[in-house]
């Protein structure tokens, strides 16, 4: 189940807003400028699915998206917990950062849990099967995918370097929950 949880920045131990209820997460993240939405296939999608079965399941989102944001490419990303490098991966996603363009999530199955740090707050989405989350471009963020990830998603981006991150060398990501 998808879930919200607001943090004054300066306060990780006590929640100002909790929150599972589809409505109210994307009421929240509206006001704060992030884009979230839940889509559902229009075809079958299994474990054994490829790519190629995902992009196509889900073509008529992607392609309003794209017409809408103008996303030059997209793509699948599948991480599990027998990824060799999952613990390095983890550590450079949990470090704060920005991006030059949009960073556009859809999780087609598992989860992950995005952190965003806006006008003194820190928006905690934990992002699941159905959940497009689409963090605008110079948005400081990390993201856990936990010790042991398990997740599919669809990514967005407007250019064709793909996932560039601009680090802030803050350590505020290492005083919040992490994905358990």
């Amino acid at each position: 189940m998808s879930r919200l949880t607001v943090f004054s920045a300066d306060n990780p131990q006590q929640a100002l807003f909790d929150s599972s209820e589809p409505e109210a997460i994307t009421q929240q993240l509206q006001d704060a400028g992030i884009r979230f939405e839940q889509w559902h296939a229009a075809a079958p999608i299994s474990p054994d699915s490829t790519d190629e079965q995902i992009l196509t399941a889900y073509a008529a989102d992607i392609n309003q998206l794209k017409a809408q944001r103008g996303y030059l490419t997209v793509d699948v990303i599948s991480l599990n917990a027998n990824h060799p490098d999952k613990t390095l991966l983890r550590q450079k996603f949990l470090a704060e950062h920005t991006h030059s363009e949009d960073e556009v999530r859809f999780f087609v199955r598992g989860q992950g849990l995005f952190c965003l740090h806006i006008n003194g707050k820190v928006y905690q989405v934990l992002c699941q099967q159905h959940d497009l989350i689409s963090v605008p471009a110079g948005t400081t963020h990390w993201f856990d995918m936990g010790s042991e990830p398990e997740f599919t998603a669809i990514r967005l981006f407007n250019n064709t370097e793909g996932w560039v991150a601009n680090f802030t060398g803050s350590t505020i990501a290492t005083a919040f929950p992490l994905l358990n």
